[in-house]
């Protein structure tokens, strides 16, 4: 039996749809995207090109979620099938986007460039328990404006997981698109095996930027999946209570449904997003607040009740450091995101409001993150009697660690950490150095970073990466880029 986490009854799910489909009338999206409006416009919507206010119906929504792929799967460059996008199926990335790295040495936050994000690359693909890379982290020794493109260029030059990545500009997205075609080898061999999706940020409340819209609108066209990350934040862009933030977010989710499958009907696109409720003392977005993992549950189980792929960013911290704070946030998130059952989770390795990215954390995240799968593999019955012969052959004895038994099934059954988690008695921890969670994961970055295995891209596939990035960097007065580690 799978344990599962549901955070509404049906009924509640039921009045968020509904208020969800009466939103998309009154007061209706805005849509700041001249291509969306004329595809609203055509299939029925009330459009008011003047206001750039769509009242959308909900029979247009409910054809929208009935050509909206209810599975697919990312590939990864050797062309199997990585991560399942559908049902209860639960996958990992890193978070995305990040303007601060946590560095090593003196741990404070400083800018990443070229070289932390190839060893970022590096460390996520030696770490079996993350199912996908993300470019996660904005190198800042290039010109701002290809800060988007950059990081794919780097990620496919070292990476073998499919990858979640996201453009800053409408122009940026077909240097991107042109990468990842030259990798998958053709336009038909990308729709046919995506290797990559892309995130899509409606901006609430109720709201489509252009940049964003035709980001979703370009992916469609192309069958290159996209991800959407709804992000209602509770009393500043969303109502304070979190069945309303709910709502808003429903909304905000049919809407981008209803966009991407007129541009074209099955384009593959997840129901994904980043809430916070907002700290009222602070000002703050946190994403380790409880509040922000129970918009994420809620939203999530609306999604699967729509029948659509979920998302969401969970599984990160606000604190500012490798501490309990941070192990305390990022596990209940991640453990709650699990038992949700997300399709994909972002969010390993970030801190400090979703804006730092930290090696040392991804890896503790990567054991917290391993803790949650073997959760939802649930209690299995591996032997019928469950254990009644063993325990009479055995009796009083007590000797199962001796026993064939023991052997045969401890491995299976006993999630076994790696050596971040301490498990030593104290005396052993005392004479091996005493040695801190942040201690053990330094080294343990180090240590899986000399395990890395290079992709098996050609140098001439390469040299085109280079060339179609390049090309793009010139257009911001930048002649050469940095050469690759």
């Amino acid at each position: 039996m799978r344990p599962k986490l549901n955070m509404l009854d049906e009924k509640t799910v039921a009045q968020i749809i509904e208020e969800g489909f009466a939103l998309l009338m009154d007061p209706g999206i805005e849509v700041h995207n001249d291509d969306a409006l004329k595809l609203l416009a055509e299939a029925g919507a009330e459009v008011n090109f003047e206001t750039q206010i769509a009242r959308i119906p909900e029979a247009l929504a409910r054809r929208a979620l009935e050509t909206a792929p209810s599975e697919f799967y990312l590939y990864n460059l050797d062309g199997e099938a990585a991560v399942h996008y559908g049902g209860d199926n639960v996958h990992f990335d890193p978070g995305s986007a990040a303007l601060m790295l946590l560095d090593s040495e003196t741990q404070k936050q400083r800018e990443p460039n070229t070289a932390d994000f190839v060893k970022f690359v590096k460390l996520v693909e030696t770490l079996p328990q993350i199912d996908a890379q993300s470019t996660a982290m904005i190198p800042t020794d290039v010109p701002e404006e290809i800060g988007d493109l950059y990081r794919l260029y780097l990620a496919l030059n070292y990476m073998r997981k499919p990858i979640v990545t996201g453009a800053f500009r409408t122009d940026t997205w077909w240097t991107m698109k042109d990468m990842l075609v030259a990798v998958a080898g053709s336009e038909k061999a990308l729709a046919e095996k995506p290797i990559a999706i892309f995130d899509v940020c409606p901006s609430p409340p109720l709201k489509w930027s252009n940049l964003t819209c035709q980001n979703m609108i370009d992916c469609a066209r192309h069958s290159i999946p996209s991800e959407m990350v709804s992000m209602p934040l509770t009393g500043a862009t969303a109502p304070v209570t979190l069945a309303g933030a709910v709502v808003q977010h429903t909304a905000e989710c049919l809407s981008g449904v209803v966009i991407s499958q007129l541009a074209k009907e099955g384009a593959p696109i997840v129901w994904g997003g980043s809430p916070s409720a907002l700290d009222m003392r602070e000002g703050t977005t946190p994403m380790g607040a409880v509040g922000t993992w129970m918009i994420d549950c809620a939203y999530t189980q609306i999604s699967k009740a729509l029948g659509m792929p979920t998302h969401a960013y969970l599984g990160m911290t606000d604190a500012k450091v490798v501490d309990a704070q941070c192990g305390l946030e990022s596990s209940g998130g991640t453990l709650l995101a699990a038992l949700a059952g997300v399709n994909m989770v972002s969010g390993a390795g970030m801190m400090a409001f979703e804006n730092c990215q930290s090696f040392e954390k991804l890896v503790i995240d990567a054991e917290i993150i391993g803790m949650a799968k073997r959760l939802i593999a649930g209690i299995q019955l591996r032997e019928d009697p469950i254990a009644l012969p063993l325990l009479r052959e055995l009796g009083h004895n007590g000797t199962y660690i001796t026993h064939d038994h023991t052997y045969k099934w401890f491995r299976q059954e006993l999630h076994i950490p790696s050596p971040v988690i301490d498990r030593q008695p104290p005396e052993m921890w005392e004479e091996s150095g005493a040695l801190t969670a942040w201690d053990r994961a330094k080294y343990q970055v180090d240590a899986l970073l000399e395990t890395y295995q290079p992709n098996n891209i050609s140098r001439e596939l390469r040299a085109e990466l280079r060339e179609i990035a390049a090309k793009a960097a010139k257009k911001f007065e930048m002649d050469e880029l940095p050469e690759l580690p």
